[in-house]
C-alpha cells in the first residue's frame, strides 16, 4: 500500500492574503485540476481516500481561468510559475513540496494545469506519470501540497488478437497498444517463455480495463481474464484480491500463477546459443563449454531477476563485460552477463526480488552483439536454465473459494459472450 502523503502547510505573510471570496472557488479550482474522484485506476492497489474540499460553497466555473501546458526543456517551476507568483514564493514552495514531491523531477513533456481568479494563482496540478499528480492549493493564508492518483473512466474491453509472428507485431497490427503484450508476458512469465515458445497461430483473449481521462484513451489498466493458447494448449489468468488486500493472478482451479522461478529474463528476445558441453565460441574461434542460454535482444532491453535473491557479485572483467550474481533459495545462483549498464541502487548485498529491473542488455567484454548470457547454478554446478523445476506459490484459501468462483464465472461470461476463444480452446 502506498504510503499516504498529508497537506503540507507554508504561512504566507498577511500581505498576500487573498479577499474572502477566493474561499469560495476552491472546490471548483480542485475540480478544474481534475483531482475529484470518478473511477479508481485500479483495482489492484489501496490509493488515498477521497481527497476532495469539504466546503459546501459553491462558484461559478467562469470565475476560474484554467491555464493548461506542457513543461519544455529547461523549464523550471520558475518559468512556469514565475508569471503568477514571486520567486519568494517559488523558493518557498519548493522547500515546503520536497517530502512530497522535488520540483527537480519535473520532466520534459508532462502535463500541467495552472488555475487563475481574478489573474491571481489558486492551484497548480502537475501529471507526475499515468498514475499520480502533484496539486498545489492556495488556501486562506497557506498552501495545500499533495501527491494523488489520478483518477481515470475505467471501461472494461475484450481484445483477440491472433499471432503470425510475435506478440508485439500482432497486438501492433491489430490496432492495440503495444504495451498490451508487455502486460501479458508479465503475467504469463512463468509458463511462458516469450522467446522460445511463441509461434505463429498462437493466440490471446483478454478482458482488460481501458483508461479514459476526459474522454480521452489513456492506456490499460489491469487485465481481468486472459486465455493464451500456446502451441495448442490453453493458459489461464484471472485477477483475484484476497481479504488482506493482495491482488494476484491465478488459474481456474485457483492455483497461483507465480512461481519460483521466471522462464527468462528478457521479455520478447530471440535464443541465440543454448546450454551446451562444447561451443564454438564466436570469437575465440576454440570450442569450450557454455553452462548458459544466450538470450539477444536490442541494446538497454530491461534484465530481470528470475527470483528472490541477493546479489554477491556485480563487477567487470574482459572476457564476461559487466555482471552480476545472484543467490536465491536452495543454493541456486544466477549470473547475468555481457549488461551494458546496471539499474539503480544495484550494489553488492542488496536484495532484489523476482521480476525487478537489474540491467540492461548490452555486449561488454567479449560478445559479438547485444545479448545477455545468463547461467543458473545449484550448489556450485551449472544448471541449464531451461530445465529449473517451477514450484507453485500459496493457491486460493478454502475460505476465499466461493468468491473466487464467483469472480472468475463473471470474467469467463464476460470472455466467451465477446469470442469463442475461451470457449473452443482445451
Amino acid at each position: 500500500m502506498e504510503k499516504k502523503t498529508y497537506p503540507k502547510k507554508l504561512t504566507l505573510p498577511k500581505k498576500h492574503l487573498l479577499p474572502g471570496l477566493l474561499a469560495l472557488v476552491l472546490l471548483v479550482c480542485w475540480m478544474a485540476a481534475g483531482c475529484l474522484p470518478s473511477t479508481a485506476f485500479s483495482r489492484t492497489r489501496d490509493f488515498p481516500a477521497d481527497l476532495s474540499d469539504n466546503t459546501t460553497e459553491q462558484t461559478e466555473a467562469s470565475d476560474i481561468h484554467l491555464i493548461k501546458g506542457r513543461f519544455k526543456s529547461g523549464d523550471t517551476a520558475s518559468d512556469v510559475l514565475g508569471p503568477y507568483l514571486s520567486l519568494q514564493e517559488i523558493y518557498c514552495l519548493e522547500k515546503q513540496s520536497r517530502p512530497v514531491f522535488s520540483f527537480t523531477r519535473f520532466k520534459q513533456g508532462q502535463p500541467f494545469d495552472i488555475s487563475l481568479h481574478q489573474d491571481r494563482f489558486v492551484a497548480f496540478a502537475y501529471d507526475i506519470d499515468d498514475r499520480h499528480r502533484l496539486v498545489i492549493k492556495k488556501e486562506q493564508d497557506s498552501y495545500d501540497i499533495r501527491k494523488i492518483p489520478i483518477q481515470y473512466d475505467i471501461r472494461e474491453e475484450v481484445i483477440s488478437v491472433h499471432i503470425s509472428s510475435s506478440i508485439f507485431a500482432a497486438v501492433k497490427k491489430a490496432g492495440h497498444c503495444t504495451s498490451l503484450a508487455g502486460q501479458l508476458a508479465d503475467i504469463f512469465a512463468w509458463d511462458i517463455d516469450f522467446a522460445k515458445d511463441i509461434q505463429p497461430g498462437d493466440r490471446f483473449q483478454v478482458l482488460v480495463e481501458q483508461r479514459f481521462r476526459d474522454d480521452a484513451f489513456q492506456g490499460y489498466g489491469n487485465i481481468l481474464a486472459a486465455v493464451f493458447v500456446n502451441k495448442g494448449k490453453a493458459h489461464k489468468a484471472f485477477l483475484f484480491t484476497d481479504a488482506d488486500g493482495h491482488a494476484g493472478y491465478y488459474d481456474e482451479k485457483g492455483q497461483s500463477l507465480q512461481k519460483a522461478f521466471l522462464k527468462s529474463p528478457v521479455n520478447f528476445s530471440k535464443i541465440t546459443s543454448y546450454f551446451s558441453a562444447s561451443r564454438l565460441h564466436p570469437i575465440l574461434k576454440t570450442k569450450r563449454p557454455h553452462p548458459g542460454v544466450d538470450y539477444a535482444a536490442p541494446k538497454n532491453t530491461p534484465i530481470k531477476t528470475v527470483a528472490d535473491g541477493t546479489i554477491t557479485e556485480i563487477a567487470y572483467n574482459n572476457t564476461m563485460g559487466r555482471y552480476m550474481t545472484i543467490r536465491h533459495f536452495n543454493g541456486y545462483e544466477t549470473s547475468y552477463y555481457h549488461m551494458n549498464k546496471y539499474a539503480a541502487a544495484m550494489k553488492k548485498g542488496a536484495s532484489v526480488f523476482q521480476g525487478d529491473i537489474i540491467g540492461y542488455v548490452g555486449k561488454t567484454g567479449l560478445a559479438t552483439g547485444y545479448h545477455l548470457c545468463f547461467r543458473v547454478e545449484k550448489n556450485g554446478h551449472p544448471v541449464n536454465p531451461l530445465n529449473i523445476p517451477h514450484t507453485s506459490a500459496t493457491p486460493i484459501s478454502l475460505s476465499e473459494k466461493e468468491r473466487f468462483v464467483k469472480t472468475i464465472a463473471l470474467y469467463s461470461e464476460k470472455l466467451m459472450t465477446a469470442g469463442s476463444l475461451a470457449r473452443s480452446t482445451p
